[in-house]
């Protein structure tokens, strides 16, 4: 995500996804948001934000509600992969992460991982990228994401008809 911001949707990202005004939001899964994140570096980034801005860990939700979170975790996960493997043939996998060490609420990464990334970073974790691929323009979230925004989108659609397994 990108550094912490204290005014408009940055400021409060889970409440503007609730009011609808947060235009991140991919879709509202079940137990949170699914939302592009504000770099692209790795094109298709994404992040699960849990639907309750108090709920500061996962252990913070009731057993079912925790369920409902990983559940929609994956669904992101395997959406963005979906996404990302038709739009680059260099797509290598996606990783998951909780981490929560900036922000104060619930939240998953969905990073995906290209052959094309530098060596060096290839197979290490995304924090190791130089700090200007947070915040330089040439990576931020823009128009020229709309058409895999869309992709994930459709994505996380056709697995929402879906049961465990993958199967109708």
């Amino acid at each position: 995500m990108a550094p912490p911001a204290t005014t408009g949707w940055r400021g409060d990202r889970i409440g503007s996804a609730l009011r609808g005004e947060n235009p991140t939001v991919l879709r509202r899964l079940e137990a949170g948001f699914a939302v592009i994140g504000d770099t692209q570096f790795l094109p298709g980034y994404s992040i699960l934000l849990v639907d309750d801005p108090g709920v500061q860990r996962l252990t913070d939700l009731p057993r079912a509600r925790r369920r409902g979170f990983l559940e929609s975790m994956d669904r992101l996960g395997e959406a963005v992969e979906r996404a990302c493997r038709s739009a680059d043939a260099a797509f290598r996998r996606v990783n998951l992460e909780i981490l929560g060490n900036a922000d104060p609420y619930l939240h998953a990464h969905i990073w995906p991982r290209y052959d094309w990334e530098p060596l060096a970073l290839a197979h290490r974790p995304v924090w190791l990228y130089p700090p200007e691929h947070w915040t330089d323009e040439q990576y931020a979230l823009g128009p020229q994401h709309d058409v895999l925004r869309c992709a994930i989108r459709a994505e996380l659609d056709r697995l929402a008809g879906t049961t465990s397994g993958g199967h109708r």
